[in-house]
């Protein structure tokens, strides 16, 4: 293995990394810093977040630096604020003893104009996010002039969030023959697109290989019926005590309908989405960091850009549609070489998209029951029994309230004493998991029928029963299947049909359980209560200038074919 003086680290950088428990070049870190350091091309490095990327271009980037020269000659493109601060901190950090240096961050929701004065005292690095530096551009104080390099991190998280032309924008600025280092989890279309334009010759660098997940990261996934993911997650959060995770799921409203009830419930949670003020996203995340907060309930934009140490687990509240956002996503745990597990809670039908993503990341996920109560309780207690056993006990502090104390208690038995120990804990889990039943999903499909024996012919027009087709027309227990005329090719979906629901249906909100998007139509099972209520809420409204069409869904009845009659017609 490699030191960081082998790989060409200066003596002022060696030192602070040094102090910063920096011991030996991780396999990013061994592979970019030479080559920037050095006359190499342009450089795509393609790694997960936590392999150590910013030390990778940083360290090289502060050692190409004139500190003499107080004019920006690098540049680092961050997506969010908070990646864009975390890197500025920790280039300051590694350039404390290199006399002179100025790292700026420079980014949106705050001051501009304090931003521009630090500008015009002079910087040597600036870490922005592309739409702040655009408007420091066009003001004419951010002048790029002298850059000789530049870093875009997480390129396919600001390509994803919208910044390509942006970024086309900014790098327009730069001379023509600057060094340009591109850091991405993932090789999508438009990564490329940047790499062969702005790029010369470039060089590949993978750590891993493309799209994998991390290999310190567990993929566990426990299947159980829509309606019950809430408790299913709750069940996996007190199964694991410590947890300190994030919570992802696709919408603002679920993010925030799921945090409240975590919180109503009990825990130490809080949502984190676009509806957020910056100030309110800050105070977020400080308790986040400082683990006040231990379950972080997250949109994937909202989380893009945050660096979070000692994850214990990302939950998946349902799989992404990209398996880019799902790699992202379980590559927030699992860090610096500490075991990491990546949890998805998916209904039936997200089983083909599982499958999918565990072939692209070349890993299989777990399948796991939903732990039970008494194995919850079980877990919960042991870890109690491991925390009294390592309590630090300050002897000479304690010593004077000892007596009265063991007075106050001596008519109890030690097994006594042991059972208040347990009851003042855990009162709440005992109670709430009374008689609590199982939840995972139980796959009882109809049994295929017999197909006609040789000598039968089918009758004309017969159509071969389709299982998944009759299975997808059944409703759970307790729910009734609802029909709707419209479907993803209607741009129909989830969202669409919960925000009808809650501005048609009058009176409380409705429960809604298991939903099937197909192309031309859709099926969502609703309790049995609010079924007539749906139907009727739905019938004759309108959704994009088509009229709706909303029954109780018939077990018999080919919806299919109905949808595909009605597109010949039309």
């Amino acid at each position: 293995m490699s030191t960081f003086e082998e790989i060409g680290v200066s003596a002022p950088l060696r030192r602070a990394i040094e102090e910063l428990g920096y011991e030996s070049p991780m396999p990013i870190q061994e592979r970019v810093i030479p080559r920037l350091l050095g006359d190499a091309d342009d450089i795509i490095a393609l790694a997960q977040t936590g392999t150590g990327k910013t030390a990778a271009f940083g360290l090289p980037v502060l050692q190409r630096v004139d500190a003499s020269m107080q004019r920006p000659q690098a540049l680092v493109l961050a997506p969010t604020r908070e990646l864009c601060l975390q890197i500025s901190g920790d280039l300051v950090d590694y350039s404390r003893y290199i006399p002179g240096i100025k790292v700026l961050p420079v980014y949106g929701g705050s001051s501009i104009e304090s931003q521009i004065r630090a500008l015009r005292q002079g910087v040597n690095v600036i870490v922005a996010t592309p739409g702040r530096l655009i408007d420091l551009i066009k003001r004419g104080v951010v002048k790029l002039d002298d850059v000789t390099t530049v870093v875009l991190d997480e390129a396919d998280e600001m390509l994803n969030m919208g910044f390509l032309d942006s970024i086309e924008e900014i790098l327009s600025h730069v001379p023509a023959d600057h060094k340009t280092l591109l850091f991405s989890a993932t090789m999508p279309a438009d990564v490329l697109k940047i790499a062969k334009r702005y790029m010369r010759d470039y060089e590949e660098i993978v750590v891993g290989s493309r799209n994998e997940g991390a290999e310190n990261v567990r993929h566990i996934y426990y299947m159980v019926n829509a309606r019950d993911k809430y408790l299913a997650l709750k069940r996996v959060v007190d199964n694991s005590p410590g947890i300190y995770a994030i919570v992802f799921c696709r919408t603002r409203r679920d993010t925030q309908e799921i945090a409240d009830n975590l919180i109503r419930d009990g825990y130490n949670a809080e949502a984190l989405h676009g509806d957020l003020s910056q100030q309110q996203r800050d105070i977020v995340m400080k308790k986040f960091r400082d683990r006040v907060v231990t379950l972080l309930v997250a949109t994937d934009v909202a989380a893009r850009g945050l660096d979070v140490n000692d994850l214990t687990h990302v939950i998946n509240y349902g799989l992404p549609e990209d398996t880019a956002v799902y790699t992202h996503r379980s590559g927030r745990t699992g860090r610096a070489g500490k075991k990491g597990v990546s949890i998805a809670i998916i209904h039936s039908r997200e089983k083909g998209r599982l499958k999918e993503i565990q072939r692209i990341i070349g890993k299989t996920f777990e399948h796991k029951e939903v732990p039970t109560p008494e194995h919850i309780i079980e877990k919960q207690l042991y870890t109690l029994a491991d925390r009294l056993e390592r309590v630090k006990v300050n002897e000479d502090e304690i010593a004077r309230y000892l007596p009265g104390i063991a007075r106050k208690l001596e008519w109890l038995s030690e097994e006594d004493l042991l059972k208040r120990v347990i009851s003042l804990e855990f009162n709440r889990l005992l109670d709430y998991y009374k008689d609590a039943p199982k939840i995972d999903f139980i796959d009882a499909r109809p049994e295929r029928p017999e197909r006609p024996s040789k000598g039968r012919k089918s009758k004309k027009n017969e159509r071969p029963a389709d299982d998944s087709e009759k299975d997808r027309r059944t409703a759970a227990k307790g729910m009734e299947r609802i029909y709707v005329n419209v479907g993803k090719r209607d741009g129909f979906y989830a969202g669409n049909l919960i925000d009808m629901l809650n501005k048609l249906v009058q009176g409380k909100r409705v429960d809604v359980g298991r939903i099937d998007l197909l192309p031309s139509y859709t099926l969502f099972d609703v309790s049995r209560k609010d079924a007539r209520k749906v139907v009727g809420a739905l019938t004759g409204a309108e959704f994009v200038g088509k009229r709706l069409h909303s029954e109780i869904a018939d077990t018999e009845r080919d919806y299919s074919r109905i949808a595909d009659k009605r597109k010949k017609k039309s």
